[in-house]
């Protein structure tokens, strides 16, 4: 990956812009822009990936919808408050991209994240007896702050990642998942919603050298 990226978290994805730019926020002058990117799935199913980019690293007055792009950057986290309460939103934060030919575009979608467990881990069992444990992994940014990323594990990574307590040192490589789900936001009423995670094709607590 490019030098540039901060070592403690690692994204690289290439797919297919789904969505046009639209502005999120300015910062010292420095306008971000959002999209979203579509990495299909080895089943031929696909993730939907959240993306921001800044307005120095494209033609923002441009559509760029149904183009092909290598992303690196870092996935990230931050609260979002309504009148309500606060969410949690996730975007992979591009520092570097480039558009690609379809032809060259091969579908990639991975992620490293080295960090700490900050909230206990939730294992349960499917109907049919898979294992599956929830993570929240802090990951540091230079900066003084934190991203806070939801991970989910299978099988023995599930049992491994169960073990584990808050605190603890922990290394996650795996790909960014995107999941459609129904919400009820009222008496009779529904809203479909996105929600993002990692799912984690490996883990290691780097101390004990232990890894699935």
């Amino acid at each position: 990956m490019p030098s540039k990226i901060i070592e403690n978290n690692q994204v690289s994805i290439i797919g297919k812009i789904n969505t046009p730019l639209t502005f999120s926020h300015q910062v010292f002058e420095e306008g971000f822009y959002r999209m979203e990117v579509s990495v299909k799935r080895l089943s031929d199913s696909e993730d939907k990936i959240p993306v921001m980019v800044s307005e120095r690293l494209v033609d923002v007055m441009l559509d760029y919808q149904g183009k092909y792009i290598e992303i690196h950057g870092q996935f990230r986290s931050y609260n979002l408050q309504d009148a309500k309460k606060s969410h949690l939103v996730l975007t992979v934060f591009a520092r570097e991209l480039k558009f690609v030919e379809e032809d060259k575009a091969i579908p990639t979608n991975q992620i490293a994240l080295d960090g700490y467990i900050c909230k206990p881990p939730i294992y349960r069992k499917t109907p049919l007896g898979r294992e599956i444990a929830d993570l929240i992994i802090a990951v540091n940014r230079p900066c003084g702050k934190s991203d806070y990323i939801p991970c989910i594990c299978w099988g023995k990574n599930a049992c491994y990642a169960s073990a584990s307590s808050v605190g603890e040192h922990i290394m996650i490589w795996g790909r960014i998942q995107s999941r459609e789900y129904t919400k009820k936001i009222g008496e009779n009423e529904t809203e479909k919603r996105t929600s993002y995670e990692v799912s984690v094709s490996k883990l290691v607590h780097p101390e004990f050298r232990s890894n699935f």
